[in-house]
């Protein structure tokens, strides 16, 4: 996604944004919806700049007036993912070393959770829909196809939240996502990532359609947790 510098330093991505106009008569809803959905696809750890929305160009984009952009904005800055700051603009929020590793931690508990439901009540179809999502990497390794392969690793956690069947998880970790997909993202092509998790992905697939409950949920909890170390080792550009 690309973005315009400011004077100040900062990036504005506000006009960059993937955007359609609004038509419906919930225009607040449907703003905040968009926004959200636009603040979870963009790298926001990928540069150091603050990442910077304008409303003048929110308005353009959805093409609605500036009342419905501004309570968008004023729900996402409640749930902590943009921020005014006085002055200066409203900025999406990035989160410091240690709130990653926390919400990585608790990404890593609801997902070994949904791992173990998955292995006592997924069907063994949908089970068998994970295998498919690196069926292009059977042949070449990730980091041939770094871009590719993200957005499959990120396919794949997301669905073992949905094979858990619980919509208490899929609601917890619905905000987490933003955060811990961008932090996927930022770091897959880090310290031979790419080729480690898909051999995690592979013994996790493998104990989920074996049914083995405690293997299954062992290994997606360690797996995501070895993410968390990364962050703590490597990941200075946090601070």
């Amino acid at each position: 996604m690309s973005a315009s510098v400011t004077a100040a330093g900062t990036i504005r991505i506000a006009g960059q944004l993937a955007l359609t106009p609004l038509t419906s008569v919930s225009l607040r809803e449907q703003a905040y919806v968009l926004l959200k959905e636009a603040i979870a696809r963009t790298d926001i750890y990928s540069q150091r700049q603050p990442l910077r929305l304008d409303e003048r160009e929110l308005m353009q984009a959805l093409g609605v007036s500036r009342t419905p952009i501004r309570e968008a904005l004023s729900i996402l800055e409640q749930e902590g993912f943009v921020r005014t700051l006085p002055r200066r603009g409203i900025f999406i929020v990035r989160k410091s070393r240690r709130e990653i590793i926390e919400m990585i931690q608790m990404w890593a508990a609801l997902e070994s959770m949904s791992a173990r439901l998955a292995t006592l009540h997924a069907p063994d179809a949908d089970i068998a829909k994970l295998r498919h999502l690196f069926d292009e990497f059977e042949n070449s390794p990730p980091s041939e196809h770094i871009g590719e392969y993200s957005d499959a690793n990120i396919a794949f956690h997301q669905m073992i939240i949905r094979l858990g069947g619980s919509q208490l998880i899929a609601d917890a970790t619905k905000n987490l996502f933003i955060h811990v997909r961008a932090i996927r993202k930022a770091t897959i092509s880090q310290d031979n990532r790419a080729a480690r998790s898909i051999i995690d992905h592979l013994k996790i697939i493998e104990a989920l359609e074996r049914r083995d409950t405690e293997l299954a949920e062992r290994l997606t909890r360690q797996h995501t947790l070895d993410l968390a170390a990364h962050v703590e080792r490597y990941c200075d550009f946090l601070d």
